[in-house]
């Protein structure tokens, strides 16, 4: 139902969606709907910012990110879908920019298509709710499904949205270590990458179906918050995720030389008996969970092997939420 908005400019901030089990590779008859099943963690600190307003003229829609226009037709599938349900044809003014580097593996998409969804809804005077937003923002990008809710969030193969496990406070003592050893932007867009996979890969049908086998004991191990179980089933789904890429006609690599000393160094840090447990995404950046009482003694050893960078520490965070 269509709430009155008199506001004409809403401001909406949302957290990047890290998948602890993957979504990789997309169903037939829709628009990103997961092969695979995910549960994940909205990360908090890390930001998306969308400010949305209508468009002068009332048609066409400019979209600048990180102070550059974008096309227009990347957002236009998910714009439409809301003003078609707002019954409002008018075109949108949007700004967005993110305090983490963009389109290099650190799930950007995820917070940047929750915020400008949550920002035009309201504006459209649409509900906000993040049951209701879920299938909007998945219209735009998939894992965006799940980053307009805080906490732990579980994305069912299929499923139009993406559900809540577990609150924000479930877990506090967790902690993601955000290695970002390239800024720049990937070579190849998750996308693209996806499509190639499901294309070409004699592996990707195996990794469909184990997926699906890892996401029992993944949400059981969430539940328990056994960190090092849960690490072990997500090695299994990064690894596997990645082994269907490789075999692709055209083998996609996003790991650098940095991304295999950090999996070396949790290796190491494990058999010292310090929980690191890692996983990967599409980009060559490394992230890390571990707990409070340890995220001081990874950041020390992370220093002897990457002495010019900062690595970002994160809590699991907030869902959507508006900003005056």
């Amino acid at each position: 139902m269509k709430r009155e908005s008199s506001t004409q400019e809403i401001t909406a901030v949302a957290s990047p969606s890290l998948a602890l089990l993957k979504y990789w590779g997309k169903q037939d008859g829709g628009i990103n709907l997961p092969a695979t099943p995910s549960i994940a963690v909205t990360l908090g600190g890390l930001e998306s910012r969308a400010r949305v307003a209508f468009a002068p003229d009332g048609t066409g829609d400019l979209i600048i990110l990180n102070g550059r226009e974008q096309p227009p037709h990347h957002f236009a599938p998910m714009l439409n879908e809301l003003r078609h349900l707002a019954r409002d044809e008018r075109g949108f003014v949007i700004e967005s920019s993110n305090n983490f580097p963009t389109a290099a593996g650190l799930a950007s998409s995820s917070s940047g298509f929750a915020a400008v969804a949550g920002a035009a809804a309201r504006l459209l005077g649409l509900p906000t709710e993040p049951e209701q937003l879920s299938p909007i923002a998945r219209i735009g990008s998939g894992s965006a499904a799940r980053a307009v809710f805080g906490g732990f969030t579980l994305w069912p193969a299929g499923a139009l949205s993406a559900t809540a496990l577990h609150p924000v406070d479930f877990w506090p003592e967790l902690r993601v270590v955000v290695v970002t050893v390239s800024a720049g932007a990937k070579s190849i867009s998750s996308r693209a990458a996806m499509e190639a996979t499901r294309r070409s890969s004699p592996y990707y049908e195996a990794w469909v179906r184990d997926a699906a086998a890892l996401l029992e004991d993944g949400i059981e191990a969430l539940a328990e918050r056994d960190l090092e179980k849960l690490g072990v089933i997500m090695r299994r789904s990064y690894m596997r995720m990645f082994g269907s890429m490789l075999a692709a006609d055209d083998p996609i690599l996003y790991w650098r030389a940095g991304s295999l000393n950090a999996l070396l160094l949790c290796e190491e840090l494990r058999g010292r008996g310090i929980q690191a447990w890692e996983t990967m995404d599409a980009g060559p950046q490394v992230k890390i969970l571990t707990e409070e009482s340890s995220v001081e003694l990874v950041l020390e050893e992370l220093q002897a092997y990457f002495p010019e960078k900062t690595p970002l520490v994160a809590s699991p965070g907030p869902g959507l939420r508006f900003v005056d």
